[in-house]
């Protein structure tokens, strides 16, 4: 049976049409990942500010990840309706404009409606920008769509460091109002860089002439195994990075200090995508997938018992498994989802991770609030172990399903 379906026709695109594409998706991903980050440095900063507990902090969190998860699926459906170039200039300038908001915020409310404007901006980058290099590499995507990922962790791990700077010799609204001019900047980059790519048009083919995922057959319940694991990961990615900051000062570390931790983190869930995803090709993804995620409940528990010295030592090889693990995941859908379905399935992975990221802090804050800030990460650090469940139990019922391929 055959089945209609819409890829880009890319005929015409030269060779600086892609590289400026390439280049505009990069900016994109680097300032709006970026900034996104920031709140992690500012969260100790908001709580002296505006007296928080650990739930309110969490809230605000929140506020910007959790409206960016909702947002992803209607802004992939309004860059059919607009521009996806103009889209993601727009888009961009509007996250500038939350963050300026930010600075001038003279309550948490105020702070926290600042915060969902910028989410509001930042939920259009993934959709529309990976859409775009996919389009201008059609056939070849695979590297720059790397590169594209890859300044994700870039922007994450410059941004918030250059905050941990500025606020050790200026104030939150001067840092807020820099970083604001930041994505200003970023939007006029992005327009400028895509004013003369065209817009894309549009052809139908058959599902069989798709190359992704093809030959394999479709599989609910893995996909659901995949989700559950990778939503429960999500949760332990955002709720470690939330209390890092509160950890370092636990032991005694500065405000310096904790964006160094940060940064570090970061710079390691960089390296963790490279080195995840030649672990799944070397040794399968479920192996992959069962040693990430103790590593990370063991490196957690280290970092909350070792000093400060020792915890940067470890802080970036707990980055790589922290985020390692999520592209081995992400990788591992089109081995359980058939073709004319990858599309749907993985916006649903995106929305499902994305939105646990953005609760689960709220419920990690909870305890900490009432059990203290070293229970509440050692509860998260458990949670890392407990994310490996749904794989294995369901690997167990069907042995192979996510290494068809391995």
């Amino acid at each position: 049976m055959t089945l209609s379906t819409s890829i880009p026709d890319v005929r015409g695109a030269d060779s600086a049409t892609r590289k400026k594409t390439l280049v505009a998706a990069c900016t994109a991903h680097a300032t709006h990942d970026g900034l996104s980050d920031l709140v992690y440095v500012l969260l100790p900063i908001w709580q002296d500010m505006f007296v928080l507990s650990y739930v309110w902090l969490s809230v605000l969190r929140s506020a910007y990840s959790l409206t960016l998860a909702v947002l992803q699926i209607p802004a992939a459906t309004l860059s059919t309706r607009i521009r996806p170039a103009w889209l993601l200039a727009i888009s961009t300038a509007v996250t500038g404009l939350g963050w300026l908001a930010a600075g001038f915020a003279g309550s948490a409310i105020a702070l926290g409606a600042s915060l969902v404007i910028a989410g509001l901006g930042a939920s259009v980058q993934h959709p529309v920008a990976s859409a775009m290099v996919s389009r201008a590499y059609a056939g070849n995507a695979k590297k720059p769509l790397g590169l594209y990922n890859f300044s994700g962790d870039l922007g994450k791990s410059m941004l918030p460091a250059g905050a941990a700077f500025l606020l050790t010799c200026t104030t939150f609204q001067v840092t807020a109002t820099v970083f604001a001019g930041i994505g200003l900047l970023a939007a006029l980059v992005i327009g400028a860089l895509l004013r003369h790519v065209p817009a894309p048009r549009i052809l139908t083919c058959k599902a069989a002439a798709l190359p992704a995922g093809a030959g394999h057959a479709g599989s609910p319940r893995a996909f659901a195994a995949l989700l559950w694991t990778a939503i429960m990961d999500s949760a332990v990615r955002m709720g470690f990075l939330t209390f890092l900051p509160f950890i370092i000062k636990h032991n005694g570390g500065s405000l310096a200090q904790a964006g160094v931790a940060l940064t570090l983190v970061f710079i390691g869930g960089a390296m963790g995508k490279f080195v995840c995803g030649w672990m799944s090709e070397r040794f399968g993804t479920l192996k992959t997938i069962v040693v990430t995620e103790l590593a990370t409940a063991l490196l957690i528990g280290v970092v909350l018992i070792a000093p400060i010295s020792l915890a940067m030592i470890v802080l970036p090889l707990l980055g790589a498994v922290l985020n390692g693990t999520s592209s081995v995941l992400y990788g591992a859908v089109t081995d359980v989802v058939e073709s004319h379905k990858l599309e749907k399935a993985f916006s649903v992975f995106y929305t499902g991770t994305i939105g646990s990221g953005a609760v689960a802090p709220i419920l990690y804050g909870y305890v900490g609030d009432h059990a203290g800030v070293l229970s509440a990460t050692a509860f998260v650090a458990l949670t890392a172990a407990l994310a490996l469940l749904p794989v294995v139990l369901f690997s167990r019922l069907q042995p192979g399903a996510f290494d068809s391929r391995s």
